[in-house]
């Protein structure tokens, strides 16, 4: 990657590094107590489990709230975040749980080692020209049939927001909302297969509505 590349990466955890103390008490809970995003975590668990003791990446950790989620559902879990003091707060409030910093975008992992991978809420972060290949990281590091599963926000057509002041704080991160159906397409370029796609409508606090979609990659 050129520094042009990697601009966002830095914008990225510029932002997440200055605003990671009120976002943690902000959000104090996995899947902000929702009980349909928990069961999907839930089941996301349960097909994981199947490739234990092969370890699950949650990728976008942030406070590491799900990802201690997924290590209470006896996942071998461990999160990765762009965000040095995110990780460092997931480290205090979860020291059962390993937590590193780095990208998604680019995996220091060898190939077809995990036997899961989710990306709740963080592919969001991530340019239109960046996620094919970061898909393509998913699959390159993924056990043959091993699930991965994504949220995002979704809209009826696409769209990108720049948020430039949040929690008090000055930032420059960048939001993409795509819909459902350009995900999908892009995980099965990526050699991912469809399992699930569930849409829900916004909830309290919540302006848009959320996409959760479930994938494998093919088992042979």
């Amino acid at each position: 990657m050129t520094d042009l590349d990697t601009a966002f990466l830095t914008a990225t955890r510029t932002s997440y590094d200055a605003i990671a103390a009120d976002y943690a008490a902000r959000f104090p809970e996995a899947m902000g107590g929702v009980p349909l995003d928990r069961a999907l975590v839930s089941a996301f668990a349960e097909l994981a489990r199947a490739h234990s003791p092969a370890p699950v990446a949650d990728l976008g950790s942030g406070p590491g709230h799900v990802t201690a989620l997924l290590h209470e559902l006896d996942v071998p879990v461990f999160g990765v975040d762009l965000s040095p003091r995110m990780v460092a707060l997931a480290r205090r409030a979860h020291p059962e749980v390993r937590f590193h910093v780095g990208t998604m975008t680019r995996l220091d992992l060898p190939d077809a080692t995990l036997g899961g991978l989710l990306a709740l809420y963080s592919i969001i972060h991530v340019p239109d020209d960046h996620l094919p290949t970061t898909f393509a990281e998913f699959h390159r590091v993924l056990r043959p049939g091993a699930p991965v599963l994504v949220s995002f926000q979704t809209v009826e057509a696409e769209d990108r927001l720049r948020l430039t002041e949040r929690f008090g704080h000055e930032i420059a991160l960048d939001y993409y909302w795509r819909t459902p159906e350009k995900v999908a397409d892009l995980l099965v370029k990526a050699g991912l297969d469809p399992y699930a796609r569930v849409v829900r409508e916004p909830g309290e606090d919540e302006k848009l509505p959320k996409a959760f979609l479930l994938a494998r990659k093919p088992a042979s």
